[in-house]
């Protein structure tokens, strides 16, 4: 770590820990000792455990005496050298808590009340007085800070469904709303004003359209093609004009990581001035844009040449998903000649992205793994749900962001990928044997590819794809941001970053400034972007991975209320898991819920059959579900 990047808070532990041997401080950079690792103790057996290692392609060590450490605990460990085995290590010091923060309630037990961990009901550390608790009601929700052993605030009420927000957001230590230092920043930048940027390439004359979901209110990117030269215009949001490293914004953007989507709001990475409004590619104002413009061979469909630079456009429409669609299904019509001239790039963009999809599916994976979207009432409970399906739209804009991410991935060796390693044998045995179960010949094929598309084949033919595609999706390492490339298995490419979403991703606002710096040959500004790369790379997909997790628990903690009022009901739901424990989604009035089934028998993977809701946790939004029947015998 730069010493750049070292808050006042962090400096005294920094010379701490370089007191005691753990760093070592040369060139204007602090980095572990190569005696000492830090990472998270993981599970403890028989008074052993493994510390899972905290950087890139660095081993886990063996511990084999853990003292009064427990599992969870951020810990500073020696190397043993020389010893022969698994690589090993003595525990130097316990730092702290992986999980800084959590959430708990107030239960009685025993005519007593106490407050207990809201995902596993025991004691939270962070305890309250007995006369603390009185003044509190059973089923008040509090956050915890793990590291500080104390009460934060009180959140709200378990038997609020509003609470739910505040659950998922205070585990991760999130909030909503911006300080009012980076709210004056975010307010103090003018209207674009085309005449201060003059070393720009202005491109308002050419007819850009942003093409996105109905309720989006942030617009990372606006596309044009331009068929007589065979050329692709990705213009996106020039986020990095206005977040400057350093600074409040630049500091809340990297604390947020990425923008969260709850089904009824957005939780955004940048304040709405920026993310909503002044960064947002809206139609009919100018607006500040980093453009790829690729021209293509359009009977190869290589790239013949590409180029990205600082822009002027301004977008002619505003589309979303479903009007594209019914264009494309001869449904909407132009009404202006601005209009025309669009729908007529777009019809022969698709003939293009098609074709691009279909040369991309010859070497990468077609998954059809199901995603629901809930609607909600005033109240934030569940009253609908609904499967969101891939349509014409959705691929043509996702193969034009493909195109430019892989063309940005190409403009360094070292920076930030997004990379996807293959699956490893052992995930690979057991999927094999999972399928096995349900009838799917498993034969192993001479690529991992050609043996997933005979599976995938026979699932289609059974009428079990998606199901199949997310066991096979399961199986597989999840995507992570790295600083060396080595290539994405599942879309098949040997390089790829994200480059159109800095909107909503503090990953792409990286990309763009390295990639700036390196058009303009600023090698200091380059080596600032790469100083601290892997950190930061770990800690980006880090926050993805926490981001997702809110989202999907969000989405739980609905269906948990929901079933709450549906005890004693019987519903149609799909076995999806049966080892160690038989699992099954809802497939009825309601889609996608996640039931714990407790009593069935002679089930097998993907049956569809009759459960009965007979009782739902709703602090840890479990539902449990008994199977009474089969779809088949009703």
């Amino acid at each position: 770590m730069s010493t750049q990047d070292i808050s006042q808070d962090e400096l005294s532990l920094i010379q701490e820990w370089l007191a005691k041997k753990y760093l070592t401080y040369k060139n204007d950079t602090y980095k572990f000792h190569s005696k000492y690792r830090a990472g998270t103790l993981g599970l403890i057996q028989k008074g052993t455990a493994y510390l899972h290692v905290i950087g890139e392609n660095i081993k886990d060590l063996y511990i084999d005496e853990i003292a009064n450490a427990t599992e969870g605990d951020l810990i500073i460990a020696k190397r043993v050298l020389g010893k022969r085995g698994n690589a090993s290590a003595t525990i130097a010091e316990i730092v702290g808590r992986e999980e800084s923060y959590g959430v708990a309630y107030i239960i009685e037990k025993n005519g007593v009340k106490s407050l207990v961990d809201i995902k596993t009901d025991f004691p939270t550390g962070a305890e309250l007085t007995q006369a603390e608790l009185e003044k509190f009601q059973l089923g008040d929700v509090f956050k915890i800070d793990h590291q500080e052993h104390k009460v934060m605030e009180r959140l709200g009420s378990i038997n609020d469904p509003k609470v739910d927000e505040k659950i998922v957001l205070a585990q991760y230590n999130k909030h909503d709303e911006f300080d009012e230092e980076v709210l004056k920043i975010a307010r103090s930048f003018p209207p674009v004003d085309a005449k201060k940027y003059p070393k720009r390439k202005d491109l308002r004359e050419l007819p850009f359209c942003t093409i996105d979901p109905v309720t989006a209110k942030d617009f990372d990117d606006a596309i044009y093609w331009d068929d007589q030269n065979s050329t692709l215009y990705v213009a996106i949001a020039d986020v990095s004009e206005y977040v400057k490293p350093f600074g409040a914004l630049d500091n809340e953007a990297i604390y947020r990581g990425f923008s969260i989507y709850l089904p009824h709001r957005s939780i955004p990475m940048l304040p709405r001035q920026l993310s909503e409004t002044l960064c947002s590619l809206q139609p009919h104002i100018d607006r500040l844009a980093y453009v790829f413009e690729i021209k293509l061979d359009t009977t190869t469909l290589e790239v013949i040449n590409s180029d990205v630079y600082e822009a002027i456009i301004h977008s002619d429409r505003r589309f979303n998903y479903e009007e594209i669609d019914e264009f494309f299904n001869g449904k909407l019509e132009a009404k202006t000649d601005k209009e025309k001239i669009i729908f007529n790039a777009l019809n022969r963009l698709r003939t293009i992205t098609d074709r691009l999809k279909e040369k991309r599916l010859k070497v990468g994976f077609d998954f059809h793994s199901v995603e629901i979207s809930m609607q909600l009432d005033e109240e934030t409970n569940l009253i609908a749900t609904t499967e969101a399906q891939e349509t014409p739209s959705h691929a043509l804009i996702e193969d034009c962001m493909l195109l430019a991410n892989k063309e940005a991935a190409k403009m360094y060796d070292r920076g930030i990928f997004r990379i996807h390693e293959p699956p490893s044998q052992n995930k690979l045995q057991t999927l094999y044997q999972e399928l096995s179960a349900i009838g799917i010949n498993i034969e192993i094929k001479s690529t991992i590819k050609e043996t997933i598309e005979d599976i995938q084949k026979q699932a289609r033919e059974m009428g079990i794809e998606s199901d199949v595609d997310t066991l096979i999706i399961r199986a597989q390492m999840q995507a992570r941001y790295a600083p060396l490339n080595s290539g994405h298995f599942g879309l098949g490419f040997e390089e790829y970053t994200h480059f159109t979403s800095p909107i909503r991703r503090y990953s792409d606002l990286i990309v763009h400034r390295l990639i700036k710096a390196i058009k303009k040959n600023d090698t200091k500004e380059g080596s600032y972007v790469l100083r601290n790369i892997e950190t930061l790379s770990m800690m980006i997909s880090e926050k993805e991975r926490e981001a997702s997790n809110i989202e999907v628990e969000y989405k739980a903690r609905k269906y948990a209320r929901w079933a709450n009022n549906n005890i004693g009901r019987k519903f149609k739901a799909r076995i999806v898991g049966t080892d160690p424990e038989i699992k099954a989604d809802l497939h009825d009035e309601i889609i996608g819920a996640r039931l714990n089934i407790t009593t069935a028998q002679d089930v097998v993977l993907f049956e569809n059959v009759i459960v009965r809701i007979d009782k739902v946790d709703i602090p840890r939004a479990r539902i449990y579900a008994a199977v009474v029947g089969k779809v088949n015998d009703v």
